[in-house]
């Protein structure tokens, strides 16, 4: 029945977009951004809170404090390979932000404490009202916030441990059209509301082997969000509107876990290397259930399987000391898709991903410093049909990523 697959897919494709690749948001440092977004074996600043809480033993200031914030450009093209309708998605600007703060109580402490608040997953997808696929998606909007207090101890002058705990918290909208007419000719719109909260954690080992060659292991666990009291209300035409009661609902999502290997190597006192390799755990979304409150005859509870898996990320950045006041960097990364064939949607069309990178950081002052970066992400152009909905299209995404960073080293 139309009324129950229209709920069923409105939820599915707003769950999904919370974990499939598509846009994630992989800037959480503009140092290690302008280097492939390495850092796990490379320890730049205060950063090290998320690449690798480990690291943060071997920060020697007292204190330091560093904000910073990306502005995400990006597009994502439709194409119906069958018909040749194209289209793109609205423009818009995404603002993922940053804030990493490390205290240690004296110099000669073993023991480092901090903060960092991230975003590690949300943006904008908004097509116009009347694409082709408006009763997929007409717009979906996500916001995470990770919280990590984290604490870390030098065991030796070779070897940094830590751990950090995350709260994470969110909320999302999403519109999408009902494929029901009122007498004007226009079409009904389900619209879902809803906030989620979770937790996890963050740990790291940090190995200093020499004066060149560091090495670290960091793993960013999977985080449960569970969702309660969700909203979903429908404009349609009154003839049916019992079938589209406005009802809460709620559901359990996984965020997937991450586990990096990353080098670093100083070639000499101006030139730096990194090598990151991340391996994320997108199978961990495998089902998607959805509990109403409300049922009827057309609004049933959902068990819905999903087909992710696991993929890797390589990445690989450089640093260059021009002078005491400057530094420059580049970097690249391979992002490999997590969607296999038949599971691509209009919000998330995952596919691989190349991204190119680039960085400067000015020192200013004495201990005040300008970080700036600018990322390029093309996507891999993917036809696919969704096996669900029996969606054929094809995608090609791209963003244009800069951002700027202020620290401050006490």
């Amino acid at each position: 029945m139309k009324k129950k697959w229209l709920l069923i897919f409105t939820i599915t494709f707003m769950v999904s977009y919370s974990f499939a690749g598509g846009f994630q948001v992989n800037l959480q440092g503009q140092k290690q951004t302008g280097m492939g977004h390495t850092g796990t074996g490379l320890l730049l600043d205060n950063a090290c809170i998320l690449f690798n809480p480990g690291a943060m033993s071997f920060l020697d200031s007292l204190q330091s404090v560093g904000i910073g914030g990306s502005f995400i450009f990006p597009r994502i093209s439709f194409l119906d390979p069958t018909s040749g309708y194209k289209t793109e998605t609205v423009h818009h600007t995404g603002t993922p932000i940053t804030l990493y703060t490390v205290l240690k109580t004296k110099k000669t402490s073993k023991w480092n404490f901090g903060l960092g608040v991230y975003n590690p997953f949300g943006s904008l997808v908004q097509y116009q009202d009347d694409w082709k696929g408006q009763f997929l998606l007409r717009e979906i909007n996500l916001k995470t916030f990770f919280i990590q207090p984290t604490v870390s101890v030098k065991l030796s002058d070779k070897v940094g441990l830590g751990l950090g705990l995350i709260y994470a918290f969110g909320d999302f909208s999403l519109r999408q059209a009902v494929p029901l007419q009122f007498t004007n000719g226009t079409y009904g719109e389900a619209r879902l509301n809803g906030k989620a909260s979770g937790y996890g954690f963050n740990a790291g080992i940090y190995y200093k082997a020499n004066q060149k060659l560091s090495i670290g292991i960091d793993y960013r666990s999977q985080v449960s969000v569970k969702v309660s009291n969700g909203t979903a209300d429908f404009t349609v035409p009154s003839s049916v509107a019992n079938y589209f009661p406005t009802t809460t609902f709620s559901t359990n999502l996984r965020l997937p876990s991450t586990l990096t290997v990353g080098f670093g190597y100083a070639l000499n006192n101006k030139l730096k290397l990194a090598l990151d390799i991340n391996y994320v755990a997108w199978k961990s979304y495998d089902t998607l259930s959805i509990d109403f409150a409300d049922n009827t005859d057309q609004l049933k509870d959902i068990h819905s399987p999903r087909c992710y898996h696991n993929a890797f990320i390589f990445r690989l950045g450089g640093q260059y000391q021009i002078s005491p006041m400057w530094a420059l960097r580049l970097g690249s990364y391979f992002d490999m898709t997590a969607a296999d064939a038949g599971y691509l949607t209009p919000e998330t069309p995952d596919e691989n991903k190349l991204g190119i990178t680039a960085g400067a950081t000015l020192k200013i002052a004495n201990k005040f410093f300008l970080d700036l970066s600018m990322l390029y992400i093309e996507g891999m152009k993917r036809t696919d049909t969704n096996l669900e909905k029996n969606f054929t299209g094809t995608y090609k995404e791209r963003a244009v990523v800069p951002g700027l960073g202020l620290s401050y080293v006490f």
